[in-house]
């Protein structure tokens, strides 16, 4: 009964909604999500966040390395952020700049507004709280900054409002089509964030029970659709470094640096294995990014939202903060703000999940206003999510930009330094040995291109550098952080071997010292030929007679 007249109402509903409704809210996101671009690129803050530079630089280095191909994708970073930039990122200008992964995440946030105001048109019967939804979400400054950056926040939005329209639309029109569309954008979720692994189950069990007919073929459509992602990634980890969980506990996985992080003395994170600390931080983050007014609405819109029986359209995106605070009691994705302990700022951008959620949750206090009322309903909610960002419009309150800010003092400075002094030395061919990372910064800002540098990515190149610099260490010059595996490696070289002078010391309060070698021209190619003819000689030696 109840899903016959939800029907009736959204086909009642869209008779009287005008059909530039979605194409005007798409125009004016699009211009909202380019004026925050246009101003985040001017003042310079495109690539504060390391992630954001390691997200372009993944993509840059697919196309742009001494390996191109797939295996530069990596394996903890999911994929799809780093497709949509490469048709960008090739253009040197965009690359350097961030634009390549800014213009891409500005798409999809035009995206995810735009799914997200059809979704609660459809399950509100109402285009005054579909805006609300839209516009609660995008008017955001913290939305807005990540929207202008190359992160994988506003993909992930695209990609989560996109199943909760086609979900919904599905529930209304029984269209195995819909069914397609929502495990295609599932699909795109599962290869954008890992919270869209953990929607699957649940998306899966919501088709099938609002199914009316043909319930497993939907359920079924869905489900293989969907599960494509989950089963890629694992497949692309098994094959090219022989563990199909390697994003989950290799080297570079959250799990393994918290590990290394623990054994070497470090405290725990706050809310490992701790439920009340994990929702406590989560909670505080959100009150910090979405604003008291719009947590205070969304939070009594969701009660809203059951009285007008919209129970998927609240569920859905109550599952993306569930997943959360799930991670943070889990111990290995920590959330760190300024007013609790340890005082600082660390994945604040998470509390962005929480969003669609809220903002969902404004719209339905909209839609329990009377019809000719509701316009004016959703101006009074919009100036009120809008009102703490205009009393200080100033970025110090946007805590995402804050963090950014903060965190990237020290490299921002260091970067700058050492590329200017790499650019004025550094010739065609020379070659540059450094981890792949904060480091690859300085190739970016001094011009070079990252073919010109061995890194973790080059196999085996990579390894037997490392191991034996004296006979495989080519590069002219080599930039490592004080203590790290590079600096181990050019600190052992025998006496004998080739020569890395130590050029240039960076060093920057709050950072470790950048250090700078240039390879010493008195050591002979000849010397180290003889040196490796030797090596093999002697294994040769010890090889048992068979």
């Amino acid at each position: 009964m109840h899903a016959s007249s939800s029907s009736k109402t959204s086909r009642a509903s869209r008779r009287h909604s005008p059909w530039w409704a979605a194409p005007a809210a798409a125009l004016a996101l699009a211009c909202l999500g380019a004026a925050a671009a246009a101003y985040v690129q001017a003042r310079g803050w495109t690539l504060y966040y390391g992630d954001a530079m390691a997200h372009l630089n993944i993509a840059r280095r697919i196309i742009d390395s001494r390996a191109p191909g797939w295996e530069q994708a990596g394996t903890v970073w999911l994929p799809l952020p780093h497709l949509l930039m490469l048709p960008l990122v090739s253009v040197d200008r965009l690359w350097r700049t961030g634009l390549a992964g800014a213009i891409a995440s500005c798409a999809c946030f035009v995206i995810a507004g735009t799914f997200l105001f059809l979704a609660a048109r459809r399950a509100f019967s109402s285009d005054a709280a579909g805006a609300v939804a839209a516009f609660a979400l995008a008017l955001n400054p913290n939305v807005l900054y990540l929207q202008a950056i190359p992160m994988t926040e506003p993909v992930f939005l695209a990609c989560f409002a996109g199943l909760l329209y086609f979900t919904v639309l599905f529930r209304d029109s029984q269209s195995l089509w819909a069914a397609a569309a929502a495990g295609l954008c599932a699909l795109a979720g599962t290869m954008t964030r890992y919270e869209g692994w953990f929607l699957l189950p649940f998306c899966g069990l919501y088709i099938l029970f609002a199914a009316k007919r043909r319930r497993l073929l939907a359920a079924a459509l869905f489900s293989v659709i969907a599960g494509i992602g989950p089963l890629f990634w694992l497949a692309h980890n098994w094959w090219y470094y022989g563990d199909a969980l390697e994003f989950y506990r290799g080297q570079w996985s959250a799990k393994a640096i918290y590990e290394r992080a623990l054994a070497a003395g470090m405290a725990r994170y706050p809310g490992d294995h701790d439920w009340a600390k994990a929702w406590l931080y989560f909670r505080e983050d959100v009150r910090l990014v979405a604003g008291w007014p719009l947590a205070l609405l969304g939070v009594a819109g969701i009660a809203a939202a059951f009285l007008k029986r919209a129970f998927w359209t609240a569920a859905l995106p109550a599952l993306v903060p569930a997943f959360y605070v799930w991670s943070v009691h889990s111990g290995s994705t920590p959330i760190f703000l300024p007013h609790l302990w340890p005082n600082s700022y660390y994945n604040s951008r998470y509390a962005a999940g929480a969003l669609p959620l809220l903002a969902l949750g404004a719209a339905a206090v909209v839609s329990l206003a009377p019809g000719r009322f509701r316009k004016w309903a959703a101006v009074a909610v919009l100036a009120a999510v809008v009102a703490p960002w205009i009393m200080r419009p100033a970025p110090e309150g946007w805590v995402c930009w804050k963090e950014s800010q903060v965190n990237s003092t020290a490299r921002r400075a260091w970067t700058a330094k050492a590329a200017h002094f790499l650019a004025r030395r550094y010739s065609t061919g020379d070659g540059v040995f450094a981890s792949f990372g904060d480091l690859t910064g300085i190739l970016q800002q001094s011009g070079l291109p990252l073919r010109a540098e061995l890194h973790e990515g080059i196999h085996p190149q990579w390894e037997t550098a490392l191991a034996r610099p004296d006979l495989f260490l080519h590069e002219q010059w080599v930039i490592a952080i004080s203590g790290d595996k590079v600096a181990t490696a050019i600190e052992r070289l025998p006496k004998d071997g080739p020569r890395y002078d130590l050029l240039e010391a960076i060093s920057i309060t709050g950072a470790p010292v950048i250090k700078i070698y240039r390879r010493s021209h008195g050591y002979s190619i000849y010397q180290g030929a003889w040196r490796k003819e030797r090596l093999l000689a002697d294994v040769g030696e010890r090889r048992p007679a068979r």
